[in-house]
């Protein structure tokens, strides 16, 4: 009897490994990672770079040229994830770019989210949430009919700088295809610390991506972005434990690789980040049982 009850359990934990071994892992795009490429690529090139390297797709700034993003994206199968934009809670200033509206109908279907970066306001200061909860409702009321979601961009400097700004607008704009972004760079430069567990059990329920990279810890505001945004493989920031944390509390969105002022040649660092990212999902599968 304690034979077979033995070899129930083992075949109970024998199962588990194997569910945790092939539990798919998040979407893997980049962003940002023709801002400094020395060979200055074309979308094309890019997208044949980056299907060859096993990245999932890719992110865009900004409104211009996205017809010809799209369309070497299709011809090598892969994603556009999200869109870069820029809104302004400044009185009397063009709030968003027009051409929104004319981009909106060609993301139909594409499960594309538009990142949006928030400025003309003081950081943090809930004085602009008024206005920008305005806007971003006109914004997610005209991007919902093509499926495209809105996540709030926290970005140092702007008036949504924290995550917590993005959780407490997101709230209030209080629309199903509104939300927030956790973006790891930022977060370390606004003063995040070693451990994230607390910020995006918080967010969790609004938070549509999230954007890795290798990065220094402990630096806060002082820290220069070349230590806070480094290849995948580099950094003193436990990326294993981020992404273990996100596991456990089911976060099955689409992560992105922040490559923003990595200079040089981007086929080096991009191969670099992807063969990390791999060895993460192979730990994280071989540890099921691992938690930050």
């Amino acid at each position: 009897m304690r034979a077979f009850a033995a070899v129930m359990i083992l075949g109970v934990v024998g199962a588990s490994a194997m569910a945790a071994a092939h539990e798919p892992s998040n979407p893997f795009f980049a962003l940002c990672m023709d801002t400094h490429d020395a060979k200055r690529r074309t979308p094309e090139q890019q997208a044949v770079l980056l299907k060859e390297l096993g990245y999932d797709g890719l992110a865009h700034l900004w409104l211009g040229g996205v017809p010809e993003r799209l369309k070497s994206l299709d011809a090598h199968g892969l994603k556009l994830f999200q869109i870069y934009v820029r809104v302004n809670i400044a009185p009397g200033k063009t709030p968003y770019d027009p051409r929104l509206k004319q981009v909106l109908p060609l993301l139909k279907g594409r499960g594309t989210t538009l990142g949006l970066l928030m400025g003309g306001g003081k950081p943090s200061d809930p004085a602009g949430d008024p206005r920008a909860v305005e806007i971003l409702r006109e914004i997610a009321d005209l991007a919902a009919p093509h499926g495209v979601r809105i996540a709030l961009y926290p970005h140092v400097g702007d008036c949504v700088e924290r995550v917590e700004d993005a959780i407490r607008i997101a709230k209030k704009v209080d629309r199903p295809n509104a939300g927030a972004m956790f973006n790891l760079c930022h977060w370390l430069k606004a003063g995040g610390g070693d451990d994230a567990a607390a910020i995006l059990k918080a967010a969790l329920p609004h938070l549509f991506v999230v954007t890795i990279n290798g990065a220094d810890k402990g630096l806060g505001r002082s820290g220069g972005w070349n230590r806070l945004i480094r290849p995948l493989d580099a950094g003193t920031f436990d990326l294993f434990a981020l992404l273990a944390t996100l596991r456990r509390l089911g976060y099955r969105g689409p992560i992105g690789l922040q490559c923003y002022g990595l200079g040089g040649d981007a086929r080096d660092h991009l191969a670099r980040s992807i063969a990390a990212w791999k060895k993460l999902q192979a730990r994280l599968a071989a540890s099921p049982k691992e938690t930050p």
